[in-house]
């Protein structure tokens, strides 16, 4: 089975909160949550599918970012490999340009909302960077 290639990223506010998006009817998994970005096409590197999506999504253009983990997630039906940026810097306001509901969420609440089994790995990722930067900050 080959592997669906999938760049998505981590937009955070100044308060901590990151942006998460809901799945749309009639797609596969529809109504879980997830981080922007969607599908690598044939001859772009996931970095290039991230700015991509997001300006597609969001109307957003990204001016940086950098990969913080990937990893393969394997489903009945079909593999997808992950690729996930943290997006540091960009240009315009996130607006869900697909009709998608967009939330502005802490990573602890994270793990309640029902995500997509690809993204818990991110989730918890996120849980943990957010508990050690508290730690470090003596909260």
């Amino acid at each position: 089975m080959e592997a669906v290639r999938v760049a998505a990223g981590v937009i955070r506010r100044s308060d901590g909160r990151v942006l998460v998006s809901r799945r749309l009817p009639g797609r596969h998994m529809a109504g879980a949550w997830e981080f922007p970005g969607g599908k690598v096409r044939d001859l772009e590197t996931p970095r290039q599918a991230l700015s991509r999506e997001l300006r597609e999504e969001l109307g957003i253009s990204v001016r940086r970012a950098r990969r913080i983990m990937s990893y393969e997630q394997e489903y009945p039906d079909r593999l997808i490999e992950l690729h996930f940026y943290q997006v540091s810097e960009y240009s315009g306001v996130p607006l869900g340009c697909e009709q998608q509901e967009l939330a502005w969420e802490f990573p602890e609440r994270l793990a309640e909302m029902g995500f997509l089994p690809a993204d818990r790995p991110l989730v918890e990722f996120l849980i943990q960077q957010t508990a050690s930067m508290k730690v470090n900050l003596g909260r």
